[in-house]
Parts: C-alpha cells; sequence; structure tokens
C-alpha cells in the first residue's frame, strides 16, 4: 500500500465513495517520482477509479476521487459519481466531501496528457501543468483551486482547504479497486523503545517540581539559563513556548505568536520568561528567534551573535540589515548572563523527508558554531501525533510507537545527534484543556534540556576555576 494516507483516511473515503470495501494502492508520489504532468499519466493512465491527495505544510489534506481511469485522452469527462474532498484543515480532522452541481456535470474531471488530475470545469481542484520542481521543503503547484463550479463548496472557502495556497509536502494518487483491505493493525511495542516512569499525575507533579527547582550555579552569577529555540517556519517552536507557559499557568495560553504562514511570525529576539500560577518566574528562558527560511531568516553571522549574547532582548530582525557591532543595543561585552547555554532545533516529524537541502545546511552551519563553543544540542521532534493513529488517540504511547522510533532516528541522521538528544513532544495547538499525558511529554523534553543547559554551566564553571587556579600558580611562581 506505501504513501501518506493512514487507514483512518481510507475509511472516510470509503464511505463516501460508497460501493462497497475498497482497496488503495499507491501509484504515484511527487516526492519519490516528481510533480510532472507526463509522469503522473504513465503511471495512472488506465488504472481504473483512482483518489488525489494533497498534504500541505499547514497540516491540511484535501483532493480528489476520479471514478474512471485517466487515459491522456484531452477531453472533459461526464461522471456524477467524482468528488472532491478535505479530510483535515491545519492539522485538525475536518472530514467534508464535496459533490458535483447537477447542472455542470459534464465537466466533472479534464483528461489533458499536459495537465496532474484536475477537476471541474471552472478548474475546481487544478493540480499542477508541465513539470514543478520541488523548493526543497515543499512544491509551490502552478495549479489553483476555484471550488464551487462544478463541485458544490457547501458554502466552504478555497482557503477554509488549501490555506489560501497551492503549496504541498506531497501529492499522492492512489489506485481504489474493489476488495477487503488487509488493514494495518498499529501494534504497541511489548518494550517500549525508550523508558520512562508510569505515566500519572504523580509522575507529572515530579516533573513540576524537579523543573521549577532548577537554578543556575549561583557561582557564574547566571540567573536564568538561555535556551535558544531555533527550526523551520511552522515546525512549532512558537508553539512549544505556549506548550510549557500553559503547563504552570495551568490554562492554555497564547504567549507567542504561532500559527501556520509561509514566512516566519516571530520577528524578534524574545528570550521567554515561564511563570507559574502565582506569577513568579522560573530560573530559565526560552529565546524564541524568527523561523529558518531558504533565502530569509536567520543566518550564520546573526546566530553567532545570538549564540555569544551580543543580540539584545527583543531586538527586531530586519531582512535587509544585518545587525552589526554598530547596531544600536548591541552588546559589544557581554555577560554569561546572555549568552547561549542550550540550542534547541526544532523539526516537524511530517516533514522530515521533504526538508529543504538549504535550511539542512543552514542548521548544520549553526551546529558547527555550536560545537566550537561547546554548546549542547538537542533536536525537540514536533507533531508525533499525526505520524501514528495510537499516539494521536493516546499521546502516553509515543515511546510504544514503531513509527515515532523511525522518525526519531531520521532525525537523529539528518543532523548528526545521538538519538538521547531527540525529543518528542505534542504542542498544545487543537485543546482548550491540559491533557497530562500531553504535559508530561512536553515536560520530559524540558528537563532533559535544562539538565543540558546545567551541563554546560557546570563546565564553564571548572574552565573559569581552572583559569583561576592556572592565574594564582603563575603569580605564585613570579
Amino acid at each position: 500500500m506505501g504513501g501518506k494516507l493512514t487507514e483512518k483516511d481510507m475509511d472516510q473515503l470509503e464511505q463516501w465513495i460508497g460501493t462497497g470495501p475498497k482497496t488503495f494502492t499507491l501509484l504515484y508520489a511527487i516526492t519519490t517520482d516528481g510533480c510532472n504532468a507526463t509522469t503522473f499519466h504513465q503511471k495512472c493512465d488506465n488504472q481504473g477509479a483512482t483518489v488525489t491527495v494533497l498534504y500541505n505544510p499547514q497540516g491540511s489534506v484535501y483532493g480528489g476521487y476520479a471514478p474512471v481511469s485517466w487515459t491522456s485522452s484531452g477531453t472533459w469527462i461526464n461522471n456524477n459519481a467524482a468528488f472532491l474532498y478535505q479530510l483535515r484543515f491545519n492539522g485538525n480532522n475536518k472530514a467534508t466531501k464535496f459533490t458535483i452541481k447537477p447542472a455542470n456535470s459534464q465537466y466533472t474531471l479534464h483528461d489533458g496528457q499536459n495537465y496532474g488530475p484536475l477537476f471541474g470545469g471552472g478548474n475546481d481542484l487544478r493540480t499542477f501543468e508541465g513539470t514543478v520542481n520541488s523548493s526543497g521543503t515543499y512544491f509551490t503547484l502552478n495549479g489553483y483551486m476555484n471550488l464551487g463550479h462544478t463541485y458544490d463548496n457547501q458554502g466552504i472557502t478555497k482557503d477554509q482547504i488549501n490555506n489560501g495556497n497551492m503549496n504541498v509536502t506531497e501529492l499522492e494518487v492512489y489506485k481504489v479497486a474493489d476488495g477487503k483491505r488487509q488493514k494495518t493493525v498499529e501494534k504497541e511495542c511489548s518494550k517500549p523503545w525508550r523508558k520512562t516512569r508510569d505515566w500519572n499525575e504523580q509522575f507529572l507533579n515530579e516533573l513540576t517540581e524537579d523543573i521549577v527547582a532548577f537554578k543556575p550555579l549561583p557561582d557564574l552569577k547566571v540567573t536564568d539559563a538561555r535556551i535558544l529555540i531555533i527550526g523551520p517556519v511552522g515546525a512549532g517552536k512558537s508553539s512549544f513556548y505556549n506548550t510549557i507557559n500553559s503547563v504552570f499557568r495551568g490554562r492554555i495560553t497564547q504567549k507567542a505568536c504561532s500559527g501556520s504562514a509561509e514566512q516566519s511570525l516571530t520577528t524578534a529576539y524574545t528570550p521567554y520568561k515561564v511563570k507559574v500560577k502565582s506569577g513568579a518566574p522560573l530560573n530559565f528562558r526560552l529565546c524564541d528567534t524568527r523561523g529558518l527560511e531558504e533565502s530569509q531568516g536567520l543566518d550564520v553571522l546573526e546566530c553567532n551573535y545570538l549564540l555569544d549574547g551580543n543580540i539584545p532582548n527583543y531586538y527586531q530582525f530586519n531582512p535587509t540589515t544585518l545587525i552589526s557591532p554598530k547596531t544600536p543595543g548591541f552588546k559589544a561585552s557581554p555577560t554569561t548572563n546572555d549568552v547561549i547555554h542550550c540550542a534547541v532545533f526544532v523539526l516537524d516529524a511530517t516533514t522530515l523527508e521533504v526538508l529543504s537541502t538549504k535550511i539542512i545546511e543552514k542548521m548544520k552551519g549553526f551546529q558547527n558554531l555550536m560545537n566550537q563553543k561547546g554548546i549542547p544540542q538537542i533536536i525537540l521532534l514536533t507533531k508525533i501525533d499525526k505520524l501514528c493513529n495510537n499516539v494521536e488517540k493516546d499521546v502516553s504511547l509515543v515511546f510504544k510507537s514503531p513509527e515515532v522510533e523511525q522518525h526519531v532516528e531520521k532525525a537523529s541522521q539528518l543532523l548528526g545527534l545521538p538519538r538521547a538528544n531527540v525529543l518528542p513532544v505534542k504542542n498544545y495547538e487543537n485543546e482548550n484543556e491540559l491533557d497530562d499525558n500531553i504535559s508530561i511529554l512536553a515536560l520530559l523534553a524540558l528537563r532533559q534540556i535544562l539538565y543540558f543547559a546545567e551541563d554546560f554551566l557546570d563546565h564553564m564553571l571548572d574552565k573559569k576555576n581552572d583559569e583561576q587556579s592556572e592565574m594564582e600558580k603563575l603569580k605564585l611562581e613570579n
């Protein structure tokens, strides 16, 4: 079977098609076969009924069902059994079927050899034409969506389906045939691939207490450990801060600007404090900065200044003017309190395979700087609930999920960090109330991050003490 389409998605499509049990066989995927109309037809023509599925960077999933074969005939096809649909919007389940308007049924599908899947005479869903190259992170399809001409949009706008753009991380076409499919059963491992304590309220309280009790080493005169959070646009770095802040505030918070956008919603260097219910701040700061982009976003020079503590709090990044020692507020002589004590790369688990080469090169460039300075690094792997139905239902199964384990391995290989440095999390995004399991997973990650920061500070103290001892030794010799 293969592909990204889940059993739950297949069940929904099977119900909409409505003519008995169906099997779904992957014929074509643009990430492996290329986004090319000729290739699409070579792989999908004369295969019978097919379903086209588009996945975008915002977590929306939508597409169309063609009840008859594509044949490259160059003509319009009339078939009332065709439909468009959406399965998810912004990562949230939103199953909607868009059927044919009776008056326009003669324009159900267009079967042109120069086009990818095309639904509707008014281009209700025109996927692509010719060849589209990947930007690295996603494909910007040269088609468009004009839902409501041939297919009944039910009052839903295209922006409420594709987020107002034709960017996709994947486009798949499946052959749909009669038959009872062998459903994949997601089995829990008999043994977790990473051991933790039993997840319960007591464990949540212990994690909370450990983090509240965290204090940097007093001999270094550091009041707050500084954790730099960096990653591609939309990976969930600002959402991670909101998740941690929500746990300690006892309610869902949205202090950091987060959401789905093509460009970074974070534009300033913001060292966020985390506060408990009483309003008292904890002894660390989660330092958010602008997201990584191919041509914009944080670069190596700015990253170096961030790591060394030269960039002032709340500095507003300017894509056209790089920060320099002449920039107002630039800290020419930063203290130990200003430097970064641990760096966290935030990666979206669902887009590891399509991460831009340029973005990966940027992150590895940052790693070189961090390695030179001895700064520990961690990967936060977000959106792990999208990898596995069992984890989506119960986050406490995260360390029993083979799918999550596989993606931890992929992230580890991507940046060359040990698997133990890859921490899966599920941010609060669709919830209005706190969930103990989501909170426990987030606090497990945060506690490990603080352990790494503490190790770095301990090393700094050892270095400081050794330097002082050496100086005293030299004085005695003189």
